[in-house]
């Protein structure tokens, strides 16, 4: 099978990894979608893509949405968030034979190494998928942000945002019933219409660095491959004019 890209990173939706009833979560982790995913994700791996992993904390905690919490300590939360979703993860890739490995951006050295683009580096090419947790080790920064600041810092060729929409829209289209949906936009336009998708730092970052992004829906983890291989699926978003 032929793959447009052939190092990803993969940033997951935390709500979209949650379980559901009603509209509301009921388990922080929904076991059965989670092996979907790391059996799509093993494909990728055997196939020869090198995935790197970074995952959202909406399933636990949104730092950026506790207003009872000061801004910095809320996102410090968010952020260990982050490692328990990664460690999840992680645990069931190596369980299903996928060689998966957590690096942290903030340190715990009891639970995972310290990252570093050297290090990720060093396990890409053992064949690993890479899973980076922490956020950007910083607070007031998003998790869309992380992915693609580690994205530009490994030369991915793309990240993938796999979330609980299915494209970029001009509007809420749970609003607006007649929003317009796009398959390709270019970063300059997100950005200057303010589409609110994607997280603005991450929007400009990715457009200085000329990082493509392909936004998703999560709800079908095959979505991963079809974007993998260049399929049409959900929004590509260029750094082009």
């Amino acid at each position: 099978m032929e793959y447009k890209y052939k190092r990803i990173i993969l940033k997951l939706s935390g709500e979209a990894m949650s379980e559901k009833r009603g509209g509301e979560i009921v388990n922080p982790f929904d076991t059965k979608f989670l092996h979907t995913m790391v059996s799509v994700i093993g494909k990728l791996v055997e196939d020869g893509v090198q995935v790197g992993v970074v995952t959202g904390g909406g399933n636990v905690f949104r730092g950026a949405s506790a207003k009872e919490f000061t801004r910095a300590r809320a996102d410090d939360m968010g952020m260990l968030v982050t490692m328990l979703n990664s460690l999840a993860v992680e645990n069931l890739l190596n369980k299903s034979g996928v060689k998966a490995v957590t690096l942290s951006a903030v340190e715990m050295n009891k639970v995972a190494q310290l990252f570093t683009k050297e290090r990720a580096e060093e396990y890409f090419a053992k064949g690993y998928v890479v899973i980076i947790g922490g956020g950007t080790g910083n607070p007031y920064f998003s998790t869309d942000t992380a992915a693609v600041l580690r994205a530009c810092e490994v030369n991915a060729d793309a990240v993938f945002l796999a979330k609980n929409v299915d494209a970029v829209y001009n509007a809420d289209p749970n609003k607006v019933p007649d929003a317009v949906r796009y398959t390709e936009i270019s970063c300059h336009k997100l950005v200057d219409d303010m589409l609110g998708a994607i997280d603005l730092t991450a929007s400009m970052i990715a457009l200085n660095a000329k990082m493509p992004m392909l936004l998703f829906s999560l709800k079908d983890p095959d979505n991963i491959l079809k974007a993998a291989r260049g399929e049409p699926v959900g929004t590509t978003i260029t750094t082009t004019e």
